[in-house]
């Protein structure tokens, strides 16, 4: 991907397509694709190329800190996705890869809404939960109330 142009002082910006043909996404007042830096940013080619670089070291600071929450007490989806946004701010990829995050996780909610599927759902929890019960009550029953390495007779 290529962030600028051969000219000194000159970038590129990616454009939306739908934008550029007129019309407008679902979410109405969605910006398009590029770089949000301020305009006196854009200008100067080696300030842009410092901001960019800038913007992903700390976008990568906020990803490696998510990655670190997820199997560590702490939000590390959200940590990890807010470091996308971060990212999103400045490259086009990532802006790509939120909106096709965001598509996945409204399609998500929405099938999760439909009845067939709660109902789906719900039966199998209830299922899960009678089959860990049943096993909870044979460990009693055989076992009594004892932590499962202090059991002598086995």
């Amino acid at each position: 991907m290529n962030t600028g142009s051969d000219d000194l002082g000159e970038v590129a910006v990616a454009v939306d397509e739908a934008k550029a043909d007129g019309h407008v996404g679902e979410e109405g007042a969605e910006r398009g694709l590029g770089s949000r830096a301020p305009e006196y940013v854009k200008e100067r080619r080696l300030l842009h190329l410092s901001w960019q670089v800038g913007v992903f070291v700390i976008g990568l600071a906020v990803v490696a800190a998510g990655i670190v929450m997820l199997p560590l007490p702490g939000p590390g989806w959200v940590v990890i996705f807010g470091g996308m946004a971060i990212w999103a701010t400045e490259f086009v990829w990532a802006q790509l890869v939120l909106r096709w995050t965001k598509r996945k996780v409204t399609e998500a909610a929405q099938r999760a809404l439909d009845p067939k599927v709660r109902r789906r759902n719900i039966t199998l929890t209830v299922i899960g939960l009678v089959i860990i019960g049943v096993l909870a009550g044979f460990y009693l029953w055989k076992f009594g109330a004892v932590v499962p390495w202090k059991i002598k007779d086995q």
